[in-house]
């Protein structure tokens, strides 16, 4: 098992090829966390690499956490929690050598709106006994709000606010319903946490309400649901499947929903909640991260007091509150004219970037559904050999598999469009060929 799912991901015959064929198999879940590592000799002979290009792999997976010395047991793979988000890692991780890295998901650095000058900002609180939440963002927030929310947070980063509600909600061995495919670090998040996840099928519009119903025959504890641009696939809900998915919900009240709405100021819609309908079990999440910079590191939460009391409570013997001159700095980027244009332009920006590849793509036979956002989620013959291909092109892209819970999902990858700034002809052309490419065996 071990040297098969090496080989199948084996590209590069180098200590550094080795060590992330390795650790894309510990991220896809070929290779399980405990698992003993053969012998270093044995391994060079079977891969046919030298014992020395073997040992400075295994100092690399050391180095990342990814597998670890267990006593006498001698080299295993690190079980989850242990080295690391395994899906983040195969996910986003960062390789040089791309022309046009499209694995990322973040936002076009170009795209961002300026910051505003500094002058003016309040440069601290009065008092540790302020308010958490600056009022006058608060009241905006509100204004803005999907619904009229119970308690109104400010954490830092939408993931940042996941990570608080999810510890808060889930024990371990509880089940966790997420949409499927699903953002990486949410599913790391939730297997950190001991959840048992249970992926609930997708379309156009998100999570499928009948699948959702199915699901929650089996009691999870959560359900966790991204309103707009789901990230993968870029689908967004209509007014009408937010209704379905809250009538459905509406039958387990004691099951709370978790809302990460990560697209924010970017997405071309309304806001939207299945607060509106079962306020009293939604935890809604607003991040402005992709509109107004990810170094911004805030997000909005919305929730019942039942929920959000004692996380905030807990939060205070720590680090309290998030930093009101960043908040300040939020209000400002809110509601500051230049500012607004700039993100409206980034919007529509992105929408015609992708409306341009989308249309590349299906002028090569590729029909994607409708969706929005930074990421498409692209369906391949092979993922393995797509993402050779596009990187003989230069271009990099994320694993689908990093993104898919249990194998319903089909071979797909994750590519942010939204960082295709010019040649988008020649961009969807190279991405249409990657989707054909078949899978090439590796010679023994």
């Amino acid at each position: 098992m071990f040297y098969q799912a090496v080989m199948d991901r084996l590209t590069d015959a180098s200590a550094r090829g080795l060590a992330e064929a390795v650790s894309r198999a510990v991220g896809e879940g070929a290779l399980a966390g405990g698992l003993k590592l053969p012998p270093v000799r044995s391994v060079a002979t079977e891969l046919h690499l030298s014992p020395s290009t073997v040992n400075s792999a295994w100092q690399l997976l050391r180095r990342a956490g990814t597998i670890r010395t267990d006593g006498r047991r001698g080299t295993v793979v690190a079980t989850p929690g242990a080295g690391g988000p395994g899906r983040y890692r195969a996910a986003l991780r960062r390789t040089s050598g791309f022309g046009l890295d499209l694995s990322t998901g973040v936002p076009d650095p170009a795209l961002l709106p300026p910051l505003p000058g500094l002058r003016g900002l309040s440069p601290a609180p009065s008092s540790y006994l302020d308010e958490p939440v600056l009022p006058e963002l608060g009241t905006l927030l509100r204004e803005r709000w999907p619904y009229s929310p119970e308690r109104l947070a400010v954490f830092d980063g939408a993931m940042d606010a996941v990570d608080h509600v999810a510890t808060a909600l889930l024990r371990l061995g509880d089940i966790a319903l997420v949409e499927n495919p699903c953002f990486p670090p949410l599913l790391d998040l939730l297997d950190t946490l001991g959840a048992r996840v249970v992926g609930v099928a997708t379309d156009a519009h998100g999570m499928i309400p009948d699948r959702l119903a199915a699901a929650l025959t089996r009691r999870p504890a959560a359900v966790f649901l991204q309103p707009r641009a789901l990230n993968p696939t870029g689908a967004s809900w209509s007014p009408s499947r937010a209704a379905s998915l809250a009538a459905v919900l509406a039958q387990t009240p004691q099951v709370y929903v978790v809302e990460d709405d990560s697209a924010g100021d970017l997405s071309s819609g309304p806001p939207l909640s299945v607060g509106t309908h079962v306020p009293r079990q939604t935890v809604h999440v607003r991040s402005f991260s992709k509109s107004h910079g990810p170094d911004l590191r805030l997000a909005a939460v919305s929730g019942p007091a039942t929920v959000l009391d004692p996380i905030l409570e807990r939060r205070l013997l720590g680090q309290g509150w998030t930093s009101r001159l960043l908040q300040h700095l939020l209000l400002t980027l809110l509601t500051d004219p230049a500012s607004v244009t700039a993100v409206a332009a980034a919007r529509d920006e992105y929408a015609r970037r992708r409306r341009l590849i989308t249309a590349g793509l299906a002028s090569a036979g590729i029909d994607l559904p409708p969706g929005e956002g930074l990421n498409i989620w692209l369906p391949v013959a092979d993922e393995q050999a797509a993402l050779l291909s596009l990187a003989s092109a230069g271009i990099g892209a994320a694993a689908g598999t990093a993104f898919a819970v249990g194998s319903a999902v089909a071979p797909h990858l994750r590519v942010t469009v939204g960082l295709v700034a010019t040649d988008h002809g020649e961009v969807a052309e190279r991405l249409a060929t990657a989707a054909r490419a078949a899978a090439q065996p590796i010679p023994r």
